[in-house]
């Protein structure tokens, strides 16, 4: 009875490791910048990148001067309702939309191009304009970006839109609030695509590489979109999930015979 006991004993521990190595996981590199020294990087630079203003942009533009009186009128349409979508619903935002043909539509100065242009060139053109026309006397133009939005989706924690009040986002930020990168997702082939002069240009980003850091990537610009592909590691855990179930019940299955045939003799 003793040999058959161990014999028993062996099988059961043979099973249990067959069923332990099909769920196994290996470990997969879950950090950020692997490629990346000790070093220093410039940015300096960093706050002269401002993103171009694009087709159905809604911008916030308050024109003031030294004749509040006189100011006031430019600002009259400037409260028209608009929806735009946060991370935590639906708010109503007063501003002039960017139309299909790339323009505004300003009280007195009439349409105006901003398709292409940054906020501080479409300031300036706005105040020489301004300036030209004698309207005001020393306007200042202040323009703001209402629908600040970039989304997240792909193998993150939460997968979100976020909306952005202070204009300046980094991709590193904008991860974080999403819940960051799962073990399942390929730092090193993070795809973004970005709405350039009406053409939608696709890149692929190395969050892995030290050039990543001063890239004009690391800061996001309105409507991006940031995709965390999956790697194959999470492809071949989810067909061994599907073979796991099989695989257990087999080997209970021969666990029963033994225990069965162990009894009867």
């Amino acid at each position: 009875m003793l040999p058959q006991i161990k014999k028993f004993q062996l099988i059961i521990f043979a099973t249990l490791l067959i069923v332990q190595f099909s769920s196994c996981l290996s470990t997969e590199k879950a950090s950020y910048f692997s490629n990346v020294t000790n070093s220093s990087i410039d940015i300096e630079r960093e706050n002269e990148l401002e993103p171009n203003i694009q087709r159905n942009d809604i911008l916030s533009i308050f024109i003031s001067s030294l004749s509040p009186e006189a100011s006031a009128v430019f600002n009259t349409t400037n409260t028209q309702a608009t929806s735009t979508s946060t991370t935590t619903g639906s708010t109503s935002a007063g501003g002039y939309l960017v139309n299909a043909e790339g323009t505004i539509q300003l009280p007195i100065l009439g349409n105006i191009k901003a398709e292409g242009l940054t906020k501080k060139q479409l300031k300036t053109n706005l105040t020489n304009l301004i300036n030209e026309k004698k309207l005001l006397i020393d306007p200042v133009v202040t323009i703001r970006h209402l629908n600040y939005e970039v989304t997240i989706i792909g193998e993150v924690g939460k997968p979100t839109v976020i909306n952005v009040p202070n204009e300046k986002i980094s991709m590193l930020k904008a991860l974080g609030i999403a819940g960051d990168i799962t073990i399942y997702g390929k730092k090193e082939n993070v795809l973004l695509i970005r709405e350039i002069e009406g053409k939608r240009i696709v890149n692929r980003i190395d969050l892995n590489s030290k050039n990543f850091l001063s890239s004009p990537y690391y800061y996001l610009q309105p409507n991006d979109v940031v995709y965390v592909e999956a790697n194959e590691r999470k492809v071949l855990n989810a067909n061994r999930n599907q073979q796991l179930l099989p695989t257990i019940l087999s080997a209970l299955s021969i666990v029963a015979v033994v225990i069965t045939t162990l009894i009867r003799n």
